[in-house]
């Protein structure tokens, strides 16, 4: 017997569901069909022969465990907090049962599939196998590739189904139907109507020594052990040049301790044009977590049947030493995925927080989103991973007057809002709670679900920064996709200074963020929420000074 495992309109989705793909176990009456994003054209059928790379995520034990562990060590108040596990500490937690990796194994090998690679946790399976069996072992797949400029992607326009044995044992297959959404880095100046502040420090654009000026940070805030570490991720084919970062810091690097290379890439790193985002990412980690050992991932996705986002999840699961902080400028719609996949990759994260990882999300720059449906009731439009409630999501500000440096206020791009996938997170409940009962201008609430995780937790300056790419300093530069890396080199100076004092890493930020803002710590917080140019933000608070960890 077969089930039939598409992706369907769930209850909470609104009729045009947007076809989130995935593994599902509900018998729902509307079959949605994957929908091309604009750019992807059609090329046809792939050859039977053609190689593919497809992701098994087999179903985990002990979720409920992870997360009442996950609230012990991420909150202050908690006599376990900052005692971490090791990653074969989690393994023992979540590997899937003896029962689900038997199954599974025998089921892809009953049909010709031997070339499978696991990670440490043991619940993700990367197996390479042709096109013609991929399509006897997921009945229903039919793969096609589609085109946009250079790049070529090859997944299946059609639902697939398993038997129904091994619905129990997965989560969900990846590689099928998702398409990579692309975070753009905004570049161009913006007209601002604010006239100049009296008494404040004139400048032509966000450089390190404006955002140390803003945000406290003298110059001998710079890292000082060999045994802390950030990163970045970067995803479709974004790369960074060595030469770039050199020359930034000998623009802009003069008034603090720096690095010019990045110690670790992790995965392939490309020879041609260098990205704006990778740059930016790369630049502004390095400037506020200065003289800090800094990675990159490159998941460039070069493989077509490959997702970048699943593979820098499958690196997390297997390997035991990382940076204690990772930087993530990546989102998708939350109606445009599975409710399984964003259960599992929400799961991925508290993985990460159990080991006392610090993973900060850019929350995006298209504002609160919008969805607009044919019946008129239009809603907000959530985005994930920021709108996941286990990691630290980050917004954007900008000066009131962008040649000043004064007071910060919305960034109007900046992303924001409520979740329609995940609970609102006792930690922050009283904070959203208190922001709702006193904002004075809110949008109708049948535009968003009040009861869902806010986002974003923090924000920082995103607009007009300078930016070092092909060797070209470029100004202008604006998107959370700054404010995230700035935010993340700061919490992993935190991380220096506490390494120091024989304290634990941070970790999952979220618990802390929202205690200190119940105590009232204005020395380092101030709120930043329904200020801006236009466009309604939601629950923030802007930095002030990063000292109070």
């Amino acid at each position: 017997m077969l089930l039939l495992l598409p992706a369907l309109c769930l209850a909470w989705a609104p009729r045009d569901c947007g076809c989130p793909w995935g593994l599902w176990l509900l018998s729902l009456p509307t079959v949605c069909q994957t929908l091309v994003p604009p750019g992807w054209a059609h090329a046809g059928r792939v050859d039977p022969g053609h190689p593919l790379q497809l992701t098994f995520a087999l179903r985990q034990r002990g979720t409920a465990h992870l997360a009442r562990l996950v609230e012990a060590v991420s909150d202050p108040q908690s006599p376990r907090y900052g005692q971490y596990l090791s990653l074969e500490q989690v393994r023992d937690l979540v590997q899937p049962s003896p029962s689900t990796l038997m199954t599974v194994l025998k089921w892809l090998q009953g049909h010709g599939v031997e070339d499978c690679q696991s990670v440490i946790t043991l619940d993700f399976l990367e197996c390479y196998l042709p096109v013609s069996m991929a399509e006897r072992l997921l009945p229903g797949a039919e793969f096609h590739r589609y085109v946009q400029g250079q790049r070529s992607l090859v997944r299946s326009p059609l639902p697939y189904t398993v038997p129904a044995e091994l619905a129990e044992h997965l989560d969900f297959v990846g590689g099928m139907h998702r398409f990579p959404k692309e975070h753009k880095t905004v570049s161009g100046a913006r007209a601002r109507k604010d006239p100049p502040l009296a008494r404040a420090s004139f400048h032509l654009g966000v450089t390190p020594a404006i955002l140390r000026q803003r945000y406290n940070m003298t110059g001998g805030d710079v890292g000082l052990l060999p045994n802390n570490s950030q990163a970045c991720a970067q995803f479709l084919e974004q790369y960074f040049h060595q030469a770039d970062l050199a020359e930034f810091m000998q623009l802009f690097g003069s008034g603090f301790a720096h690095r010019t290379q990045v110690d670790r890439v992790v995965g392939h790193q490309g020879h041609g044009k260098a990205g704006l985002e990778a740059s930016l990412d790369v630049e502004y980690i390095m400037s506020t977590g200065a003289n800090i050992s800094t990675w990159v991932f490159s998941n460039a996705g070069r493989h077509e049947s490959q997702e970048p986002f699943l593979a820098w999840l499958l690196l997390l699961s297997n390997m035991s030493a990382l940076p204690w902080v990772h930087s993530v400028s990546y989102g998708d719609d939350e109606d445009s995925l599975s409710l399984a996949y964003m259960e599992r990759v929400n799961t991925e994260f508290m993985k990460a927080a159990a080991r006392g990882l610090t993973i900060l999300f850019a929350s995006g720059d298209d504002g609160a989103g919008c969805r607009r449906v044919h019946s008129g009731n239009h809603t907000f439009r959530p985005s994930f991973p920021a709108s996941s409630p286990y990691v630290t999501t980050v917004g954007g500000t900008s000066f009131k007057n962008p040649f000043l440096v004064t007071e910060e206020v919305t960034d109007y791009i900046s992303g924001g809002g409520f979740s329609n996938i995940f609970p609102m997170p006792e930690y922050q409940a009283a904070a959203v709670r208190q922001f709702l009962r006193s904002a004075s201008k809110l949008p109708p609430s049948s535009y968003y679900n009040s009861s869902g995780r806010a986002y974003p937790d923090l924000a920082a300056l995103s607009d007009n920064y300078w930016v070092v790419t092909n060797r070209i300093p470029l100004p202008w530069v604006s998107g959370t996709s700054a404010s995230t890396p700035v935010v993340a080199g700061m919490v992993a100076l935190i991380n220096d200074r506490r390494l120091q004092r024989g304290l634990a890493p941070l970790g999952f930020l979220n618990p802390a963020l929202y205690q200190l803002q119940k105590q009232g710590l204005g020395d380092a917080f101030y709120d930043v929420s329904g200020v801006g140019d236009g466009g309604w933000m939601g629950l923030y608070w802007g930095l002030r000074g990063f000292g109070v960890f």
